[in-house]
């Protein structure tokens, strides 16, 4: 198990390990330059993913770190005990943490990294044990000296991961603000080329459609974990608390899976609508949040069409049925659910009888009432359809 730089305990076992004399360090010193050769080739014969790497840009930057790890290792070897080994900013744990930086940056797993360091133990310790010996050293400090190694390059694997970790927190931040920036312009209905830039800014792959999502903050979650990576997420909109999630191409016979995903989470679902156009998309899904309507909103058109301007709604409501105002607000209602009844089934009795659980006598008589009062209009289409939508939603 590796052990970070500020471990206590690895550096105790650095600490304690052995001081080389003057004659043997120098013995040592000399071979590092072949050393470091050996250790490069057997890096590059054992790990197939640092075989161009080496040639590349990075090569230089390696090749580089391979020595100063080196030397650091010996500059340790020669430390009088009680002197801390592991200053934050020795050379080669710097050294270490910024590979592990760079491989985070390029998209790559700590796993060659830390095969690399492995390798690079392995054949550190046979060469410069075999200088050991020439120099003198008895078998004790010889095993002293293959311990104190496996510690070293164990601190500075510690290093190349925090520097994998820092690194990845980072960009995943910066990442994060850019795909929030995105989402929020897309919400806002900025201009295409703003929008364009920031997709690219953000290294996000427009789609070909984006559907709006409504739920809880606790709910994403676990939806996230079944709809496309891309999709965008974006808390606290104005004037709305829940997560909206814009979910890329959902559209079709793909609209089924993401209604799937928000089974039984309290979620609406807007349409899915052109990647630039998804306003429309979040529009929708929060005239239906409000309403109080969850679920698909190609299942709520009527009632989304019918509650998109609450006091005209009430108005029209009004106005058609002015003639019932005189009545008592008991009978009043049953009139009118009757009449709302008898428009949607079509005048059928026995089904509006059923519908309304009472006899088809008893429709009869409501209607002959509701005729009374409201005269021919129920002859005049222009009145029907005003009734129809007035009485549309109960």
């Amino acid at each position: 198990m590796a052990h970070t730089p500020a471990d206590p305990s690895a550096r105790r076992t650095a600490g304690h390990a052995l001081v080389l004399t003057e004659q043997a360090a120098a013995e040592i010193r000399a071979e590092l330059p072949s050393v470091a050769d050996a250790v490069v080739a057997a890096i590059i014969a054992e790990v197939p993913s640092y075989e161009d790497a080496f040639s590349g840009p990075m090569g230089a930057t390696i090749n580089n770190a391979v020595q100063v790890a080196l030397g650091g290792f010996l500059s340790l070897a020669t430390r009088k005990r009680g002197v801390d080994p592991q200053s934050p900013n020795a050379p080669a744990t710097q050294g270490a943490y910024q590979l592990g930086r760079g491989e985070a940056r390029g998209g790559r797993t700590t796993d060659a990294l830390l095969a690399a360091y492995r390798i690079g133990a392995r054949v550190a310790w046979q060469r410069m044990s075999a200088s050991a010996v020439v120099a003198g050293l008895d078998a004790r400090t010889v095993a002293s000296f293959a311990g104190l190694i496996f510690a070293y390059i164990d601190e500075l694997s510690a290093a190349s991961v925090a520097g994998h970790a820092d690194e990845s927190a980072t960009s995943g931040r910066v990442r994060a603000r850019l795909l929030d920036r995105v989402a929020r312009h897309l919400l806002e209905g900025a201009a295409e080329e703003v929008v364009q830039t920031a997709a690219e800014h953000a290294g996000w792959a427009p789609p070909t459609t984006l559907t709006a999502v409504v739920l809880r903050e606790a709910a994403a979650r676990p939806v996230l974990a079944e709809v496309s990576p891309q999709t965008l997420q974006v808390a606290e909109t104005p004037g709305l608390e829940d997560t909206v999630l814009l979910v890329p191409d959902a559209h079709g016979r793909r609209r089924a899976g993401l209604l799937r995903a928000v089974q039984g989470r309290d979620a609406v679902v807007g349409p899915g609508r052109p990647w630039l156009a998804v306003r429309g998309s979040y529009e929708r899904a929060v005239r239906a949040h409000g309403l109080g309507l969850r679920g698909d909103t190609d299942e709520h058109l009527v009632r989304l069409v019918v509650g998109s301007d609450a006091e005209a709604l009430a108005d029209l409501r009004a106005r058609v049925l002015a003639p019932l105002e005189e009545l008592r607000p008991a009978s009043a209602e049953k009139l009118v659910d009757t009449l709302r009844a008898w428009l949607l089934l079509q005048g059928r009795r026995e089904e509006v009888a059923e519908a309304l659980f009472v006899h088809p006598q008893t429709v009869r008589y409501r209607m002959g009432q509701v005729r009374e009062l409201l005269g021919d209009r129920l002859d005049d289409p222009e009145e029907v359809l005003r009734l129809v939508v007035a009485l549309a939603v109960p």
